[in-house]
C-alpha cells in the first residue's frame, strides 16, 4: 500500500463567530490522499471545503486532530504545495513572462533561469506569444492559464485549487478543465480540487469527496472508475458518467437540503 501524502485524522477547525460565541467550520475530518491522486471536495455552500483546504497548506492550525503532511504534522506551510485561489494571483504592472519568473525568482533561480523556465511553461500552458502581454490585455481564460503557470513553475507535489474556474463563463470553464487535466498528467502532483460543481468534480476526479452541511466532516468518498487520458466533452457523455453522477447526487441533494433547512431556521 502506497503511503498517503496528505491525511487528515480527526481535524476539526473552530473560529470565534459573532457575539463571542464559537463557530465549528469543519469537524472531525478524516481522508488521504495519495502522491499523484486528483481528489475533489463538493459539499453545500459555506460547509467548510476552503477551510478543509486551508488545513492542509498550513494558512490555518487545526484546533482539534490532527493534518499531516509526507506523515509529518501540518504546523506551517509544508514544502512543495502550491495554491490556486478563485481569484488570480497575477501582478498588473508585470508582463505574463514575468509573472509566472516570479515565483522561481523568490525561491532563488537566477534570472535567467527563472525566464526560462517560466518561457516552458508559458507554452505548456498554451500562451506562447503572449509573453510580452500585461494582465489588462488578458481575457479571463488566458488569466486562470497564467495562474496555472504560476503554480505549476514551481513543480509543486501538492497542488490545492480553491474553485479556480467558478468566475468564468461555461465554454471558458470547459477549456481550462480540459487544459487542467492536460498539464496535471505530467506532473505527478497530488490535487485536492474544491468545487461546487459536481460535474467538474466527477470528470476531473479520481476521488471525490462529499461534505455534510456545517460543521462539515466526510460523508462520502467515491471512486471515480473513468479512464484516464479524459476528454470533458466526452466524459459528460457516457453512461458510467451519468451513473457516477446519480450515485454522488443521492449523498450531496440531502446535505445541500439539509444546509438549506438550516438557513431557513435562522432567517425564522
Amino acid at each position: 500500500m502506497t503511503e498517503p501524502l496528505i491525511e487528515l485524522r480527526n481535524a476539526t477547525k473552530r473560529f470565534p463567530g459573532s457575539g463571542g460565541g464559537i463557530h465549528t467550520a469543519v469537524k472531525d475530518l478524516d481522508f488521504q490522499v495519495a502522491p499523484g491522486e486528483f481528489v475533489a471536495v463538493v459539499g453545500p455552500t459555506g460547509c467548510g471545503k476552503s477551510t478543509t483546504l486551508s488545513l492542509v497548506s498550513g494558512l490555518e492550525p487545526a484546533s482539534a486532530g490532527q493534518t499531516t503532511v509526507r506523515g509529518r504534522a501540518v504546523d506551517g506551510i509544508p514544502e512543495g504545495v502550491g495554491y490556486m485561489f478563485q481569484q488570480d494571483a497575477v501582478l498588473p504592472w508585470k508582463s505574463v513572462l514575468d509573472n509566472v519568473a516570479f515565483g522561481p525568482k523568490l525561491r532563488g533561480a537566477s534570472k535567467s533561469e527563472a525566464r526560462a523556465k517560466a518561457s516552458e511553461w508559458v507554452r505548456i500552458v498554451g500562451l506562447a506569444g503572449f509573453e510580452s502581454y500585461y494582465p489588462h490585455q488578458l481575457s479571463g481564460g488566458m488569466r486562470k492559464r497564467v495562474s496555472l503557470a504560476q503554480t505549476l513553475v514551481n513543480e509543486p507535489e501538492i497542488l490545492l485549487m480553491d474553485e479556480p474556474f467558478s468566475a468564468l463563463d461555461v465554454q471558458t470553464r470547459q477549456l481550462m478543465q480540459d487544459e487542467l487535466l492536460r498539464v496535471w498528467a505530467g506532473t505527478g502532483a497530488a490535487v485536492i480540487f474544491v468545487t461546487h460543481d459536481l460535474e467538474e468534480a466527477i470528470v476531473l476526479a479520481d476521488r471525490v469527496i462529499v461534505m455534510t452541511a456545517s460543521p462539515a466532516t466526510v460523508c462520502g468518498d467515491f471512486t471515480v472508475g473513468l479512464e484516464r487520458p479524459r476528454s470533458v466533452e466526452e466524459v459528460r457523455l457516457t453512461p458510467e458518467f451519468r451513473a457516477i453522477y446519480q450515485e454522488i447526487w443521492q449523498t450531496l441533494r440531502d446535505q445541500v437540503e439539509a444546509a438549506r433547512a438550516k438557513g431557513a431556521d435562522r432567517v425564522a
